[in-house]
């Protein structure tokens, strides 16, 4: 663990004080401008000089200096991280990249060296006042309009850190040194912060005077536990929300994130115990700061980009935290998604790309450093970017290659073309991919042999939904269908020659490759496997797709079987007469009973209660790792023989199953503003009426209409305008049913003459289309 706090020199008090005077902020080293935090109204905050003031009528503004008392000597924190086209700034240190690994730090288990200097701590001083009695305060303040006694508890709380501790501390000088307990009253913390915003301009002032005290300390050694408690305390003030306190809030975050690798897991850990509506606020209020500093509304409401780089760096390292707190909850706090944010669906991420495979997850910042922050949507397009250079320069050593060698050059060496048999569709189709193992990163191209037409797009969507069809099929014995969970799993049969897994993997990875949604049902537990490593190792005897799995990974795949396990756990009575279990157990392959020990001798160790966890655990590894290793080997081997690329790093695994599967959340108002039309237009009256219908259907008729359409109930990264979805007219009678073009997400409808017509014809053909994984 690090002993390094990051304190480097040159910054002194002064210097930050001198923050106060201007908006404009500047980090460079070459011109050693000053940084600068706001000034606030009225008068300066006790312990500093008095000096000119400068009035301006609105708050927002923060428009009074503060002339700061002068010390020759002193340090601040430096968190100055560079943004892609930001050159010659000091940079962060970057936290810990095994932060989310470390579940459990106390005080005791900490190198001494690491300890903060407890005995040599101030005495805090007391104070008293509860939750009640502050209420009180502030009912009878809104009441008389008096609001001394209120204005004096905030000027005194925020005035510096010791202050704080005094106010919200359970016990004013109790250590609290574990990260299960922050010591922090986090209820009254709430009811002070949940009133602050409805008090009047002067004491709101007063709280970020004192906050602007606070930050200006001159720190000498490595922070206390009382210094984290009051960041803690700090970073959830409510003001945060205007740009007019930005340059507070970014000195606030800056030395948070310079904290050493110690105080962030403190920290991450004291975050995870909030509730999830003050969680939700943290991670929204620095998602926000980072859209409107990355593009502001107005220009001269910041400082410019250029002399404040570190802001956005600075952001991004505390929402990690917050990140890392959240993932080691269980449930998540909130959901992964709520980390993204969209705005940088609109930067240009290949350059920041292109950055962290340059600089790694060095000093030099990068969003990809951190690509909880980045939208599905942003890294199928850094994938999509990537694959299609790497289809370039497929194609382009090819051209060479035959120039070199003065062959005739024909332009199908640009593609992968696969010419395949619709009666010998997976062994031709294995064959092809076989043969053709060194162009798989070209364009994918596909042709049934015997018929005419070139394809743009719809032969390869139905050699994948033919082929998926057909290998997943239950009668091909390679999957086992579980109808509670709705997936697919491997089966565990032996055999000489796994070729067909890895022709599985490969087809995924094509489809990802080639932006293909595939109707793939696969439980979440394969996407952690496809991920374990993200990439492929340089030692072929290296395991892959060995994953850290539990009993709710296996509550995905095989419920029955886990129910059972879990009811094994929670038994009271006794265990090792009434289950008469040992460490090993039996699989029916192929028609043949086997027995497995899930460690040496299991046969003759029975399950107790003492040791049932354990069983458990060697059970879920067994089922879901060990029983189908070659078979997931080859799978895994076939995916990353296509999509090795460093951008799989940034993908969890539920972001790499929206890639293959596409998104389970429909919008059909969304489909209805994509839709195109042939021989109908938008106005027509049939077409009105499907959309009435369509709209007014519950969320399942909705998903089957959609499978019906386009063979699949889900939906494209991109979303619904990516579906490329179209409603053609067939002049029939209207005694028809609609029929689908899945190869081109067509739906053919007769002229119907009613709304009620149209409805049933609907509701009969998409509830009678069997599809794939449907039964």
């Amino acid at each position: 663990m690090s002993q390094e706090i990051a304190t480097p020199a040159k910054h002194t008090i002064e210097e930050i004080q001198l923050n106060m005077n201007e908006r404009n902020v500047s980090v460079s080293t070459e011109e050693k401008e000053r940084e600068r935090l706001p000034p606030i109204l009225n008068q300066p905050p006790s312990g500093l000089d008095r000096g000119a003031k400068q009035q301006f009528p609105s708050f927002s503004s923060f428009i009074s200096s503060v002339n700061p008392k002068r010390t020759s000597e002193g340090q601040g924190f430096s968190t100055q991280c560079l943004l892609p086209a930001v050159r010659h700034v000091r940079e962060l240190p970057p936290i810990c990249a095994d932060a989310r690994q470390k579940q459990r730090i106390s005080i005791h288990t900490i190198p001494p060296e690491l300890k903060a200097p407890f005995p040599t701590d101030p005495i805090i001083p007391l104070r008293t006042k509860t939750v009640k009695e502050f209420q009180e305060d502030i009912e009878k303040a809104t009441a008389s309009g008096h609001w001394k006694s209120v204005h004096d508890f905030y000027l005194t709380t925020f005035d510096s850190f010791q202050e704080l501790n005094a106010a919200f501390k359970k016990e004013a000088n109790a250590p609290f040194n574990t990260i299960e307990d922050s010591g922090i009253n986090t209820k009254f913390v709430n009811v002070v912060y949940d009133a602050l915003l409805y008090t009047p301009p002067d004491i709101q002032k007063s709280v970020l005077r004192g906050i602007i005290n606070s930050l200006l300390r001159e720190w000498k050694g490595p922070r206390t536990k009382d210094d984290l408690r009051a960041y803690f305390v700090l970073v959830q003030n409510p003001q945060y929300t205007s740009t007019a306190t930005y340059v507070i809030y970014a000195h606030l975050l800056r030395q948070i994130a310079g904290l050493s690798e110690t105080d962030h897991h403190f920290l991450l850990h004291w975050f995870k115990k909030l509730s999830q509506r003050r969680f939700k606020q943290l991670v929204e209020r620095l998602l926000q700061f980072i859209s409107t500093r990355l593009f502001p509304a107005r220009l001269e409401e910041l400082p410019p980009m250029a002399k404040c780089s570190w802001w956005i760096p600075s952001a991004t390292r505390v929402l990690s935290l917050l990140n890392a707190a959240n993932i080691l909850c269980t449930p998540p706090i909130v959901s992964f998604t709520d980390f993204y944010n969209l705005t940088l669906d609109h930067i240009d991420i290949m350059e920041d790309y292109h950055t962290w495979q340059t600089h790694g997850n060095s000093n030099r910042f990068s969003f990809c450093q951190f690509p909880f922050i980045l939208s599905t949507a942003v890294k199928k397009a850094v994938i999509q970017r990537d694959s299609e250079l790497q289809m370039i320069s497929m194609a382009r050593q090819s051209l060479v290659d035959k120039v070199s060698r003065r062959q005739r050059v024909d332009m199908s060496l640009l593609f992968l073309n696969i010419r395949v048999r619709r009666p010998q569709l997976v062994s031709d189709s294995l064959d092809e991919l076989t043969r053709k193992r060194v162009d798989l990163k070209k364009k994918l191209k596909v042709t049934f042999v015997g018929e005419a037409g070139l394809d743009m797009g719809g032969l390869t969507k139905e050699w994948f939904l033919l082929l998926i069809r057909q290998i997943f099929h239950t009668d091909y014995g390679m999957f086992t269908y579980f109808k509670d969970s709705h997936c697919h799993w491997f089966s565990s049969w032996k055999c000489d020659n796994y070729s067909e897994f890895r022709l599985v993997g490969t087809l995924m990875g094509l489809a990802v490759y080639n932006s293909i949604t595939l109707d793939i049902r696969f439980p979440p537990c394969c996407y952690k496997k496809l991920l374990s490593p993200p990439i492929v190792p340089c030692d072929q005897n290296t395991p892959v797709g060995m994953a850290t799995l539990t009993l709710d990974d296996l509550q995905q795949t095989m419920p029955d079987l886990a129910r059972g396990l879990g009811e094994l756990l929670s038994y009271e009575g006794n265990v090792e007469e009434d289950f008469y279990l040992t460490f090993q157990v039996s699989q029916e392959e192929l028609g043949v009973i086997k027995s497995y020990n899930l460690k040496p001798g299991g046969d003759r160790i029975p399950v107790t209660k003492q040791n049932r966890k354990e069983y458990v655990q060697l059970y879920v590894d067994f089922l879901l790792n060990k029983s189908i290793y070659k078979q997931f080997a080859a799978f895994y081997y076939g995916f990353h023989s296509v999509c090795a690329s460093n951008a799989l790093m940034l993908l969890r695994p539920e972001e790499v199953e929206i890639l293959v599967c596409g998104s389970p959340e429909l919008d059909m108002t969304a489909l209805q503003k994509a839709a195109q039309y042939e021989g109908y237009s938008k106005t027509d009256p049939t077409v009105r009426c499907f959309w009435d219908v369509v709209l007014s259907f519950p969320a399942e008729m909705q998903k089957r209409l959609l499978h019906f359409t386009t063979g699949s109930d889900r939906v494209p990264v991109g979303g619904m305008a990516d579906l490329n979805f179209k409603i053609a007219k067939i002049d029939v009678s209207t005694e028809w049913l609609p029929v689908s073009h899945t190869c081109f997400n067509q739906i053919c409808l007769p002229p119907y003459r009613s709304k009620k017509e149209l409805k049933q014809k609907l509701t009969i053909a998409i509830s009678n289309a069997e599809g794939f994984g449907l039964e």
